[in-house]
């Protein structure tokens, strides 16, 4: 484990959002999902590509609030390009269970 500062933590931006649409991503070399995360007025709606097709299904993930880092710049994955990661942790066989709000808050909300 490596220590950062607590500055170092507040430029990290991890929003609340809530999964507006997920389709298939068969162009993905590793079996994913297209997602598109609403996260309020401020940021909008931003897209990312997905691994999370073990636990999920595209429309299991709609409606379903989450938590995503919107700062981290975009990347293109198979000519899809992705501008946020989606967060959640590996299970037992290495699959994505992905991390919660419970209860519910406003879109766009940052973790403190």
């Amino acid at each position: 484990m490596s220590i950062i500062s607590y500055e170092d933590f507040e430029k990290v931006e991890l929003r609340s959002g809530t999964v507006i649409k997920a389709e298939l991503f068969p162009k993905a070399r590793n079996p994913s999902y297209k997602v598109w995360v609403d996260f309020g007025p401020e940021l909008g709606v931003k897209q990312t590509s997905a691994q999370v097709t073990v636990h999920y299904t595209p429309e299991s993930l709609v409606g379903r609030q989450v938590m995503g880092c919107v700062n981290l710049g975009t990347k293109n994955i198979a000519g899809f390009i992705s501008e946020f990661l989606l967060v959640g942790f590996a299970d037992d066989k290495e699959a994505i269970c992905l991390v919660a709000v419970d209860p519910k808050v406003p879109n766009g909300q940052k973790l403190f």
